[in-house]
């Protein structure tokens, strides 16, 4: 583990909120399915927002670990 996967992780995230962006904006407009992908990406999101906290928890504490 290192700060190149975290790196990697956070990119899948920001790629995937500006999907989630566009799907919001067209189910703003009145587009119902835009709406089910937005909701289903913002449950990604939220998976995708939780494993990165881990990893980042994870390359810290190896970090600390190496350090000593």
């Amino acid at each position: 583990m290192n700060g190149e996967n975290v790196i990697e992780n956070w990119d899948k995230l920001r790629t995937l909120v500006e999907q989630i962006d566009l799907d919001v904006r067209k189910n703003a407009n009145g587009n119902a399915a835009a709406g089910v992908r937005a909701r289903k990406g913002l449950r990604s999101l939220k998976t995708l927002a939780a494993g990165l906290t881990k990893l980042t928890v994870e390359v810290e504490k190896t970090r600390k670990t190496e350090a000593e």
